[in-house]
Order: C-alpha cells, then sequence, then structure tokens
C-alpha cells in the first residue's frame, strides 16, 4: 500500500523543521535576540527545585501559574539520565509529536481534512525556538487531544479541559460549545485535582494574586498607545515586571482596566452566542467556538507573550481538520501572525523594547492581524449558529384537533399551516 504524496510531504516537513528547531534550543543554530532557553535553564530549573522541596514558590512573582503547572515544571525528572533543560526540551518535542500524530490520525478518517496537520506542523516552526523553550506546547497538547476527543467522548472532552485549565487556565474555554456531560465532568474533576494540590503542598493558589498585579506589556494591543505615546512625550518607562517587560507609568492601570474591560465584553458575546445558538452543531462547531474564544482572550488580554500563539495553533489546526469548518481565513492570519511575533520576538525584541518605527510596526502588523481573525472568526461563528427556533399556531391547532374527534382539522394533513 502506497503512501498518498500529500502525507509524505507534510511528514517531511514537519521533521526537517522540528530538527532545525532542537538545533536552536541546544545552540548549534543561534537566533538574534535574547537567549529564549533561559527560562529553561534558570527559571524553570529553579521553580523545580523549590517544587522538589514540597512546596509552590510562595515568594516568587513570576509564578503565575494554576497548580498543576508543577507536574509541567517537574516532567523532566521523569528523564534523569539528561539534565534538566535537555530533558525538557526533549519532553517538548514528545508532545509536539503528539499533536502531529493526534492531526495526522484524525485526517484519516471520513470527512476529515489534513489541513490541521499541516497548520500544526508549519505553524510550530514560524514561533522560532520558543515553542520549544516554554511549557505552553504540553498545555497545547492536551487541548488538542481534548478537542479531537470530544465529538465522540464528551467526558473525555471535560476531564481533559480540567486537567488543561489546572496547567494553564486558558483550556477551560474549550467548553465553550461542550455538552452538558463535558461540563459536569470537568467540574468535578477541576475540584477533586484543586483539592488534591491544595492537600499536596502549601501555596497552590498563590498564582491568582501574583495574576492580579500584572500590568501593560510592551507586546500587547493595549500597550500601542504607549508604544506610540512615548514619542509625544508621555513620561513613563518599561520595565522587567512580575516576570515580563511592561510599561508603568500614568494611564497604565486605565488601559490595563480597559483591556480587562474588553475580554469582559468577549465573555459577554460568548454568552449570547451560546444562548442563540440552538439545534445540532456540526461537527466543527465545539472547535470553531474554542479557537474564537481563545482568540478573543488572547486578543485583548494585557499580556500577549509569543509562546500564546502556539495556543492559537494548536486550536486552529484542529478545526482544520473539518472540511467544513468556518475558520480557514482566521486561521490563515493565525499563521501569519505567528511568523511576525517571531520577528517581534526575539529577533527585533531590542526594537518593540525601544519603541522605534520597527518595533511599532512590526506590533501594529501583528496586533493587527490578531485583531482582524478575532472579528471575522466572531461573524463566520454567529452565522454558523443556527437561528432560533420559531413556535407556530399551527401546533396549538394539531394539538386541539386531537383532543378535539372529529373536527375538521382532525383529518389528515389539516392544521400544518397556522
Amino acid at each position: 500500500m502506497s503512501i498518498p504524496r500529500r502525507t509524505l510531504a507534510v511528514v517531511a516537513i514537519w521533521a526537517a523543521t522540528r530538527y532545525l528547531l532542537l538545533l536552536c534550543v541546544f545552540g548549534v543554530l543561534v537566533v538574534p535576540g535574547p537567549d529564549v532557553t533561559s527560562d529553561v535553564h534558570v527559571i524553570y530549573q529553579g521553580w523545580s527545585q523549590v517544587l522538589g522541596t514540597g512546596t509552590y514558590p510562595l515568594d516568587d512573582v513570576t509564578w503565575q501559574y494554576p497548580p498543576l503547572a508543577a507536574l509541567a515544571i517537574l516532567s523532566p525528572a521523569a528523564l534523569p539520565f539528561l539534565d534538566y533543560a535537555t530533558a525538557f526540551f526533549a519532553l517538548a518535542f514528545l508532545a509536539d509529536l503528539l499533536v502531529f500524530a493526534l492531526l495526522m490520525y484524525a485526517a484519516g478518517r471520513p470527512g476529515k481534512s489534513s489541513k490541521g496537520a499541516w497548520m500544526w506542523a508549519l505553524g510550530v516552526p514560524l514561533l522560532g525556538p520558543t515553542a520549544y523553550a516554554r511549557y505552553d506546547l504540553m498545555v497545547t497538547a492536551v487541548a488538542v487531544a481534548a478537542l479531537l476527543a470530544g465529538a465522540r467522548h464528551p467526558r473525555i472532552l471535560g476531564a481533559l479541559a480540567a486537567v488543561g485549565a489546572l496547567l494553564k487556565v486558558w483550556p477551560v474555554l474549550l467548553l465553550v460549545r461542550a455538552p452538558r456531560r463535558a461540563l459536569t465532568t470537568a467540574a468535578v474533576c477541576a475540584a477533586g485535582l484543586l483539592v488534591a494540590c491544595a492537600a499536596a503542598a502549601p501555596g497552590a493558589l498563590a498564582f491568582l494574586t501574583f495574576q492580579r498585579e500584572r500590568g501593560t506589556e510592551v507586546e500587547s494591543l493595549g500597550a500601542l498607545v504607549f508604544q506610540v505615546a512615548r514619542h509625544a512625550g508621555w513620561r513613563g518607562r518599561v520595565q522587567l515586571n512580575y516576570g515580563s517587560v511592561e510599561f508603568l507609568g500614568p494611564y497604565v492601570p486605565l488601559v490595563s482596566a480597559l483591556a480587562m474591560a474588553l475580554s469582559v465584553l468577549a465573555l459577554g458575546w460568548l454568552v449570547l452566542w451560546r444562548v442563540r445558538f440552538r439545534g445540532s452543531p456540526r461537527p466543527s462547531t465545539p472547535a470553531d467556538a474554542a479557537f474564537t474564544a481563545v482568540l478573543l482572550f488572547t486578543t485583548t488580554s494585557r499580556v500577549i507573550s509569543p509562546q500564546y500563539l502556539l495556543w492559537l495553533v494548536g486550536l486552529a489546526a484542529v478545526c482544520l481538520v473539518f472540511r467544513r469548518t468556518a475558520m480557514v481565513l482566521p486561521a490563515r492570519l493565525v499563521l501569519i501572525a505567528t511568523g511576525v511575533t517571531f520577528l517581534e520576538f526575539p529577533i527585533w525584541f531590542s526594537h518593540v523594547v525601544a519603541g522605534d518605527w520597527l518595533g511599532i510596526l512590526l506590533l501594529v502588523v501583528r496586533n493587527g492581524l490578531l485583531v482582524t481573525a478575532s472579528l471575522l472568526a466572531c461573524r463566520h461563528l454567529w452565522r454558523s449558529a443556527p437561528p432560533p427556533r420559531a413556535s407556530f399556531p399551527s401546533n396549538t391547532t394539531r394539538a386541539t384537533a386531537r383532543e378535539t374527534p372529529g373536527s375538521p382539522s382532525s383529518n389528515k394533513g389539516a392544521g400544518l399551516r397556522g
């Protein structure tokens, strides 16, 4: 049995690009800009040492992750024959391989497409070595598995969404169009895991306080206000704050509050869409809704770290597995935005921090692509929802006819038009 050329092509692209990514994270190929692997060598490894003592990093404001993130940070211990960083990169590679295998398997089923595998094969390397130097790839693997399994097994969707949410919060949005069984399972699993984490080590919920103190990060949509305002005499500064490079100074709290307000509006729109939705969804609807939700919250966030694009690439890939998805154009825009993000960080990050014309241009293009993709995704998702069912007077007529034998309306075919 011969293997189709398209299958061989996507496998070859995946293998070649991952080889280059591994060369980058191991320092064989040097990417201009700051060393993106320092988080693994310094921060992650430091956290692992603290977690190994039986407590969460209580005094480290850069620890801003839900309690199950400890598993991702401690996971390199599963490969004791490797040093911490090497083991972490190896596990990131395996998570990448798992996602690709799931998408390829899904593409082989009736009515499915290999476009999702192509999206993943091309999208991850477009982010550069950052893809393998953050644990977001592992979280994305959980999210992809949840959505692909959810069509047939809602409880698996719920359980994996709960695990993902306790790894990095955003996978809770996978449940936007989930059936009730998935929601119930997610709630039970999340509650059980939270209790277990709190009992296992102190400080399981410390991340909530640290997240609340975040400001406006220099790469976010709101940061464009200050990137331009600096050239008009705005008296603020750029500073490493709570683990990211943020703007500090006049009006920053206001812009941060507006960003959170936009996120609340996005949530309200999603609730309105969910209430409006009636009838049986398309096979792609749960994935389309999850992709739209994560896209909205990423775009409106006070912080748009480069690795956030991995979430969008993964969910877009799941959407493209379905031939009738409404997210083809938003997915393509996300793919382009991922490539621009690699230019913005790490290659020309110094220009972003300095706020010169190149840095501002990169942010305008990248964030503009995300805004456009968000609006298009909302439009397509809204149009994909079946309209509310109308009630017809004939229903009452038919009921009356059944209760009154011999009436003219009880004749076969009568009462169909009100």
